[in-house]
């Protein structure tokens, strides 16, 4: 395999994990049930896609405070160990990493820059782009500081394979 097959490969890979852990639609439950995932997250029950919306709201919306909030900002910006708001100074410098690769933000896109679909997703960016210093460089800056926590408590919280997978498989293209 060459050089740059595999950073394309990489790069899917992190692209679908990114696309995992957005909201859940029928093309998600369709590669879930049909196996087509099975590469990524091994061994899944077959789901509908309300159930797995129901679970998605319940883990990383709401209502109230979601046990696991998807955002850098929430795990490495607040104090004494308790969470932080969301738009701290890490989605900042998230941001400013998206800018210097001349990436910005869709206007249309509601959820922040420093969710775990778009780290991952930007992740996926660089690895495409061949830019391996850069992206090991984030990975050490942004999701490897913040992910284990969020992914723990994924698994702790969750009541649905897919999202106990999600967070296994996701820790595994991570560490």
């Amino acid at each position: 395999m060459t050089v740059a097959e595999k950073s394309e490969r990489l790069a899917q890979g992190y692209a679908v994990l990114g696309r995992c852990w957005r909201q859940p639609d029928e093309a998600l439950v369709e590669a879930i049930n049909t196996g087509t995932l099975s590469a990524v997250v091994p061994d899944l029950e077959p789901v509908t896609v309300e159930d797995l919306r129901i679970e998605h709201t319940r883990l990383f919306v709401g209502p109230g405070g979601p046990p696991c909030p998807p955002y850098e900002s929430v795990y490495r910006d607040g104090e004494g160990g308790a969470h932080g708001n969301v738009l701290g100074p890490s989605t900042g410098s998230v941001v400013q990493y998206y800018q210097a690769h001349g990436l910005g933000l869709d206007p249309g896109w509601s959820d922040l820059p420093d969710h775990v679909a778009t780290e991952l997703e930007f992740v996926a960016h660089l690895a495409a782009e061949g830019a391996d210093d850069i992206r090991e460089q984030f990975l050490d800056e942004h999701p490897r500081q913040w992910m284990r926590p969020f992914l723990d408590g994924v698994r702790a919280e969750t009541h649905e394979s897919f999202y106990a997978g999600l967070a296994d498989a996701t820790e595994d293209a991570l560490f």
